[in-house]
């Protein structure tokens, strides 16, 4: 299927754990017209991992020296570790047509904002904060200390929330896939997303 958008960024931020690149992996799978942004970070991969699939795992010195040669459209320290959005590729593929879903930091969304505020803005939570904290914990590959910190680093990032334009709630990845892309269908008929449209049909009148 398609989305009827046209050159849009979809930024989907969440707590660690609340499942944001599995369902936006899903969402390109389902959408012909949403392609997925590969992030950069300096973490470790966990398993069953893959570099230039789930993500492009770069030393700190790489990270660093991208940044210095301005290769990120955004980047931000989280838990400790360097994350960001290379730019290689990412404008030309909206001006192709292409969709760009990007699973993302509060403080990426909150950047990448600043540069495509017509863009998507989608936060992701879990039914409850129980149900997250289980979830850190049952994933098992983070340490307590590092479960401990993602906890506290939630308390900030939720304080943002109000800077995206959506919550969905991450119940079952059916209907969380499924409220995603009804969003980005109801979009899709915004008038300010369709001018040309309108525009058309008033000189036809």
């Amino acid at each position: 299927m398609k989305t009827g958008l046209k050159g849009v960024p979809i930024v989907v931020s969440a707590p660690s754990g609340a499942g944001k690149t599995t369902l936006c992996r899903l969402v390109t799978e389902k959408c012909k017209d949403v392609i997925y942004s590969i992030s950069a970070t300096t973490r470790l991969p966990r398993r069953n991992e893959e570099d230039g699939e789930n993500y492009l795992f770069l030393t700190k010195d790489k990270f660093e020296q991208w940044i210095e040669e301005k290769k990120f459209i955004e980047w931000a320290k989280v838990h400790n570790y360097y994350y960001g959005t290379p730019k290689k590729g990412f404008g030309e593929n909206l001006k192709k047509g292409y969709n760009i879903i990007m699973d993302i930091d509060v403080q990426g969304g909150i950047n990448i904002k600043k540069l495509y505020p017509s863009g998507i803005y989608i936060f992701l939570l879990t039914k409850n904060a129980n149900i997250l904290k289980q979830r850190l914990t049952r994933r098992k590959t983070d340490t307590r200390e590092s479960i401990n910190g993602r906890i506290m680093n939630v308390k900030k990032e939720i304080r943002f929330i109000y800077e995206y334009d959506y919550i969905v709630i991450n119940d079952t990845i059916k209907k969380t896939v499924d409220a995603i892309i009804a969003i980005l269908k109801a979009e899709a008929c915004l008038t300010k997303r369709n001018e040309l449209t309108i525009k058309k049909f008033k000189k036809d009148l």
